[in-house]
C-alpha cells in the first residue's frame, strides 16, 4: 500500500520491556540539537561510525543486529533517494517516552524520522508521516469553515481531527475519510502530497461536509508497537464505526446521508466497515474505494518488491540479499495460523496478518447493499488494474456498484508514471480535479 515502504523501514519497538542500562561512555539524546546531529549522522556518509557512540535500548540493539547495524539500517532508507533537506528536530511526547521529529526530505519521497527516547537513551527509531516542521492548524478560506473535532478512542485518548464544512446552515451531506496502511495523519501526508486535504476542500466547494482525523497509528504508534493483538480492525474499523457515529451528531450534518471513503488499505476496510456499521445506530448511505485491493496483502508486497527492483539500473548484491530476506519473511505467512503471539512478519504482528488471512473481502463486499463509487488510478503500481479487473468481474454488473479508473493517475489519483516508482510521489501535486468532481457527483447523487 501507499505507506508500505514507511512499514518496511520502521523498528517496531517493544515498549513494554525495559531499557537496558547503556555504556558509560555512550551518548544520550536529551534535546532537539542532540537529535539533529544524531540524525544527520545517520543519513551521511559513514552512519557505520556510530557504533557504539550512542546509547540504545536492549530492545533496539537487538533490532539493529538484524540490519547488520545501524549502518545497515541506514541502507534501508536507499529507496527514499538521497535526503535533500533536513529541517530541525521538534520535541514531543507520548506515554512517558519523549519523541524527537525530525522531518527529511528525500529526493524521492519524504518521511518525519521519529526518534523515541526514554531516559536518554534511543527506544526506537520510526517513520511518520512528513510534516515538514510545521504545525497543522485548519485552512482558512471564503469556500469553508474548518472546525476542530477530535475522535474519542476509548482506553486511549482521542485522535485529533477537523471537519471541513461548506458555508451555510446546512445540514450538509459528510464524508468520512479512511487511511491507507501506515501511520498516516489527517490529510495522508506523503511528503508534498496531501491527498486527504484536497479531498476534503474540494468536496467541501461542492457542498459536500468531510471529515479526517490523525489515524490511531499515528497517534498512538508506540501503544499500538506493543499491542501483539491489533487487527485491521482495531486499527481502523472501530474507528471508523465510531467517526460516523460522531457525525451524525453534529448540527450542520444530515445524519441521513454519511458516507465513508477508504483508500488503499482504508478501501480494503470498506468492506469490513460496512458490516460493523449495520449494528451501529447511525448507519452510511454509501462508501467510496480508492485504490483498493481484493487480493492478500503479502502478495501484493512481492509484487511491489518486484517491480521497484526491476526498475532499478543495478541490483547489488547487497540489494538482491535485503530483497530474499524480505521475500523469506513473506514465506512465513504461507502457514499464519502456526504463527504465534509473539511473531511478527515484516515487523507487523501475527495477529495483523492473522485477521487478514480470514478476511474475505469480496464476500463482506457482496453483503454491502448501499451504493459503492470504486476508483482507480491506471498508472498505480502498488495496487493495479490486475485488482481493478477483479473488482469489475465481481461488481461490473451489480447495479449499487460503479467503477471507474484514470488513465495517467497514480495510487495517490495525482499525475505521474508508474515508471517512475517512488519518484511519482514527489513534487507539490494535487489530487486530480476529475476524481474529486466524480465523488461529489457520486455523493450528491444519494438522496
Amino acid at each position: 500500500m501507499k505507506k508500505m515502504i514507511a512499514a518496511l523501514l520502521a523498528i517496531m519497538t517493544l515498549t513494554a520491556c525495559g531499557i537496558a542500562a547503556a555504556e558509560q561512555e555512550a551518548r544520550k539524546i536529551e534535546t532537539a540539537a542532540d537529535a539533529d546531529e544524531f540524525i544527520a549522522a545517520f543519513l551521511g556518509e559513514h552512519p557505520e561510525e556510530m557504533e557504539g557512540v550512542w546509547a540504545f535500548s536492549s530492545q533496539m540493539e537487538t533490532a539493529l543486529s538484524q540490519y547488520g547495524g545501524i549502518g545497515g539500517l541506514a541502507k534501508q532508507f536507499a529507496p527514499l533517494g538521497a535526503p535533500v533537506k533536513i529541517d530541525p528536530a521538534y520535541e514531543g511526547e507520548l506515554r512517558g517516552y519523549k519523541l524527537f521529529y525530525v522531518p527529511v526530505a528525500f529526493s524521492a519521497a519524504s518521511t518525519d524520522l521519529i526518534l523515541v527516547i526514554q531516559d536518554g537513551v534511543i527506544a526506537g527509531i520510526q517513520p511518520g508521516a512528513y510534516s515538514g516542521g510545521k504545525e497543522k492548524t485548519p485552512a482558512e478560506s471564503e469556500a469553508f469553515d474548518s472546525i476542530e473535532l477530535a475522535l474519542p478512542v476509548p482506553g486511549l485518548g482521542e485522535l485529533p481531527g477537523i471537519l471541513t464544512l461548506p458555508k451555510g446552515e446546512g445540514p450538509f451531506p459528510a464524508v468520512m475519510l479512511i487511511h491507507g496502511s501506515g501511520p498516516n495523519d489527517r490529510d495522508e501526508t506523503m511528503g508534498d502530497l496531501k491527498p486527504f486535504r484536497d479531498i476534503a476542500e474540494g468536496l467541501a466547494a461542492e457542498g459536500i461536509a468531510v471529515y479526517r482525523f490523525d489515524k490511531r497509528s499515528y497517534v498512538f504508534s508506540m501503544a499500538l508497537a506493543a499491542d501483539k493483538t491489533i487487527t485491521l480492525e482495531t486499527e481502523s474499523v472501530e474507528d471508523a464505526v465510531n467517526a460516523v457515529q460522531l457525525l451524525a451528531a453534529q448540527d450542520r450534518i444530515d445524519p441521513e446521508r454519511i458516507l465513508v471513503l477508504g483508500h488503499s488499505m482504508g478501501g480494503n476496510a470498506i468492506p469490513a466497515i460496512a458490516r460493523a456499521l449495520k449494528e451501529a445506530p447511525a448507519k452510511a448511505c454509501g462508501f467510496i474505494m480508492m485504490a483498493a485491493s481484493p487480493r492478500p496483502l503479502d502478495e501484493l508486497v512481492r509484487e511491489q518488491y518486484e517491480y521497484l527492483y526491476s526498475l532499478m539500473p543495478e541490483v547489488t548484491e547487497e540489494l538482491q540479499a535485503q530483497k530474499d530476506a524480505v521475500f523469506a519473511d513473506l514465506d512465513r505467512l504461507q502457514d499464519v495460523d502456526a504463527l504465534a503471539e509473539n511473531d511478527a512478519v515484516m515487523d507487523v504482528w501475527s495477529s495483523y496478518w492473522k485477521w487478514l488471512a480470514h478476511y474475505d473481502i469480496l464476500q463482506a463486499a457482496e453483503e454491502i447493499e448501499q451504493p459503492v463509487l470504486l476508483l482507480q488510478g491506471e498508472e498505480d503500481y502498488q495496487v493495479t488494474m490486475v485488482d481493478f479487473g477483479i473488482w469489475q468481474e465481481h461488481f461490473g454488473t451489480k447495479a449499487n456498484w460503479q467503477l471507474k479508473s484514470y488513465p495517467g493517475l497514480t495510487h495517490v489519483f495525482m499525475e505521474g508514471k508508474k515508471t517512475e516508482g517512488q519518484a511519482a510521489y514527489a513534487g507539490n501535486k494535487k489530487m486530480d480535479a476529475r476524481v474529486i468532481s466524480d465523488v461529489a457527483e457520486f455523493v450528491n447523487g444519494i438522496r
